[in-house]
Order: C-alpha cells, then sequence, then structure tokens
C-alpha cells in the first residue's frame, strides 16, 4: 500500500492491461468498461482524455517539456502559481512545487523546521501529529502519519513524533461525550505541546478530512479553528495536509475553507493536475516565509523535477476548465445529494455503520455490529472483497482497512470526477450497493 490512497490492496499480479480511458470510464483489453467512482484514489477529478487538457499538454510539448526550475521559469509556472495563490484566498505568498504528494509534505516538514532555524530557535523540531493519519510514503511524511499497518516495517528508521487522538465523531477517544469532543481534542494538543516543550515543537500535522487511513473523516464543527488557537498559543505551525481532500474535492477550494480556517502551510496533490502529469504543491504562509527568505534568501527544499513545465501546463489547464465550468459548485450540491442517496440505498445492510464526507469525498463504514460500532476482524478483509466485487462488476471503488485500530476497520470511499454525469453517480449507488450485498451475503 502507498501514499494516501496510492495503493489499491489488490496487489500487482495478474492486473488487467489499461488501453484507454474517456470522461469517468476506463477499458482494458477486452474492451471491458470501468466506472471510476473513486477517482482511482481521489485523483482523477476531470476524468480521463480530457481534449482541453491533453491539448494544453500537447502545446507544452510542441515547445519545451521541461526546463530546470532553478534556471528559468516559465509562463505555465507562472500562470498556475497566480492561479492556485488567487483560488486558495490570497492568504499565502509562496509556492514549492513537487511531483507527489509524499514530497510536498516533505517540503511542509522542512519549511516549518527552516523558519524556527531563521528566527534562532532551532530546538523547534518536534512533530505533533493525529493517530488515523497518513501523510505520505517517505521515511518524513511516514514519521508524522498515525497508520500502523504501513509503518510497521520502518519503525526504527522513523522519526520520533507525538500522537494525538483523532478527531472523528463516529469513534470518540474513551469517555469523551460528542459534545465535548472538540474541548477534548483541543486540551489534549495543548497538554502533549505541554509535556514535550513549546520551545521544541515545531508544527501540528493534520488532515482536514482525513483520507485513506480513517475512510473520509471530517473534523467536527470547530475543532480546525479551537486547535490553530492552541498552536497559535505556543508558537506551533499548523500544516494541513490536503493532498487528498483539497483541490475542491470536498466542495471548496481548500478544505480548509469550510472551517474558515488558513493553516501555516499546506499540501496539495492529487486533484491539482488530476492524474495528467505528476503534480503537488506547498503553500507557504507570509509570517512562515518571511523569516527564511530574509536570513536564507531561498528555501532548502526542492527536487530534480520541481515546476516541471509540462506539469504545470497540465494543472493550469485543469484549474482553468474546473473553475469556468463551475464543477466547484456540483461538487457541493451533487455531493450532497450523491451521499444521501448512498446513505438511503445502503441503509438495508445493517453492516453498514456509517455514511459521511462532503463533496464528491465520501466514506462507508463497515461494522460487525451497527450497536456497538465492533469492526469486522481484519482476517475477513470485507473492505478488499467489496472493492473486488465491485471491479468485477465495472466500479472502481476505493477500499481501506485498519481505520479502528490500525489493523481492523473496514471503510470504502467514493470520490468520482467532478464532472461525473448524473446517471454516473447512479451507477455508483447501484453496482457498490450489489457489491456489498455480494460480499456480505457470502
Amino acid at each position: 500500500m502507498t501514499r494516501g490512497g496510492g495503493g489499491s490492496g489488490f496487489g500487482l499480479q495478474n492486473l488487467s492491461r489499461i488501453t484507454h480511458g474517456k470522461g469517468s470510464y476506463l477499458y482494458d483489453e477486452s474492451g471491458k468498461a470501468y466506472l471510476d467512482g473513486s477517482g482511482g484514489p481521489a485523483v482523477f477529478c476531470l476524468g480521463h482524455a480530457h481534449p482541453e487538457v491533453n491539448a494544453a499538454i500537447n502545446t507544452q510539448l510542441q515547445k519545451i517539456a521541461y526546463a530546470y526550475r532553478y534556471l528559468f521559469s516559465s509562463s505555465a509556472l507562472e500562470d498556475l502559481t497566480a492561479l492556485i495563490l488567487r483560488r486558495s484566498g490570497n492568504v499565502y505568498k509562496d509556492i514549492l512545487y513537487n511531483c507527489s504528494g509524499s514530497e510536498a509534505m516533505e517540503s511542509a516538514l522542512k519549511v516549518a523546521l527552516q523558519h524556527f532555524v531563521a528566527r534562532g530557535l532551532n530546538k523547534k523540531t518536534r512533530f505533533i501529529s493525529r493517530h488515523r493519519s497518513w501523510h505520505g510514503d517517505s521515511l518524513g511524511a511516514l514519521s508524522v502519519s498515525g497508520f500502523a499497518a504501513r509503518r510497521r516495517w520502518f519503525e526504527g528508521a522513523l522519526s520520533n513524533v507525538r500522537f494525538v487522538s483523532a478527531a472523528n465523531t463516529y469513534r470518540l477517544p474513551e469517555g469523551c461525550e460528542p459534545r465535548l469532543l472538540v474541548d477534548f481534542l483541543a486540551k489534549e494538543l495543548e497538554q502533549a505541546i505541554l509535556s514535550e516543550g513549546p520551545e521544541n515543537v515545531a508544527a501540528f500535522i493534520f488532515e482536514p478530512v482525513v483520507g485513506a487511513a480513517g475512510g473520509v473523516v471530517p473534523a467536527p464543527p470547530g475543532y480546525a479553528a479551537a486547535i490553530a488557537a492552541v498552536c497559535r498559543r505556543h508558537d506551533v505551525l499548523t500544516i494541513a495536509d490536503e493532498v487528498m481532500c483539497g483541490v475542491g474535492r470536498t466542495g471548496t477550494w481548500r478544505a480548509l475553507e469550510h472551517d474558515q480556517v488558513v493553516a501555516d502551510i499546506m499540501s496539495i496533490a492529487k486533484g491539482l493536475a488530476a492524474g495528467y502529469i505528476p503534480l503537488s504543491a506547498t503553500l507557504v504562509s507570509e509570517h512562515v516565509a518571511q523569516p527564511i527568505l530574509t536570513e536564507h534568501g531561498a528555501y532548502q527544499t526542492g527536487h530534480t523535477f520541481s515546476g516541471h513545465t509540462a506539469a504545470c501546463a497540465a494543472g493550469l489547464a485543469v484549474q482553468q476548465i474546473i473553475e469556468r465550468d463551475r464543477l466547484l459548485d456540483r461538487v457541493r450540491d451533487s455531493g450532497a445529494e450523491l451521499q444521501r442517496t448512498l446513505r438511503q440505498s445502503l441503509v438495508r445492510f445493517e453492516e453498514v455503520g456509517d455514511v459521511r464526507g462532503r463533496g464528491f469525498f465520501i466514506g462507508i463504514e463497515l461494522v460487525k455490529d451497527r450497536a456497538t460500532r465492533a469492526p469486522f476482524p481484519a482476517t475477513r478483509g470485507l473492505s478488499y472483497d467489496i472493492a473486488q466485487r465491485a471491479f468485477a462488476n465495472g466500479l472502481i471503488c476505493y477500499p481501506c482497512a485498519g481505520n479502528v485500530d490500525g489493523v481492523a476497520g473496514d471503510t470504502i470511499i467514493v470520490a468520482p470526477p467532478y464532472n461525473a454525469k448524473d446517471v454516473e453517480l447512479e451507477e455508483i449507488v447501484v453496482k457498490l450497493a450489489q457489491a456489498i450485498g455480494e460480499a456480505l451475503s457470502s
């Protein structure tokens, strides 16, 4: 399994051979069609083979595919940067480009550390993150990920990171009442900072809507503002990992717009270039950037393919189409309807414990007992069973396991393209319900 949605859980043997895609569908060499009901791992926000995106990439390739970022700028990079800053609400100063979400998170961690070094606060090197979180496959990003199943082979090489409770209203921390959850979590975070020593803590990392590690878990109202206040009090930066939930997936361009909160540093990736060419970015606020640029003159992070010219052209085309076609309005409105329809369709299954999410980012949690919310044994592999049955019936959905304790717990993620047609959304509901029914009756 790889980054926040990068792994399918099916393994890499005997895979169907893809030949082409069109819109919301993919086709293998036998001619079989697969409706992409999860956007792969919440990546393909405009579907496949969009003619305008392909044309923009081809036009760029005819000029130059790539020029080294530290020798040249480009109109594609500059125009994309201006668009991202504007779509983010003009709350960030700089953008550092990478290829993957893991790289974007590595850059976020490095920028946070460099910020405090520039201020002469060299002891602020510790990070705090949450249980049931996933921030990337590289060692730094993996260190701040609370995902036991993906960490266990590498524990000896991971950095020492403090973890606090997940912000999950369906699975509350022991002894916490639902109405007290935000207060509980804010106090827990503050206690963790005090325990580590505020002079030692650089940043708190969180996903505004948890993806693969939790099966789409939006934080409760007021949570983001509460933890941001705690961090400000102790000169701790906030890093929002919006790799999976950002760039419109939840119906707002920044997922944290919903919470009216701005993180000090934000990472984005999947929906940025929509899978047409790998592209990610780390957004840095003015107050984080200023000491770095004053003292060091530049950010000490970057890669050979940072700001890849053709990737930026792809990202620019994707974002212009989303804006022009008002697709975030569709995600917000149709997403709410899709969630209602899924809930109505799946209520007949006692094993469906929760249907949750925002926009076109919806999670279905399956439980052995709806009353106690006890999960199925990990050995059952229920989420993967459902996904394999759906795949056999021509539907791609995204299975996730271990959302309860890192081992047990089954969820399915639905994350269709922003421009999916109503009839395609209906097909997702029908085929997913069929796959769940087949798996539960086997």
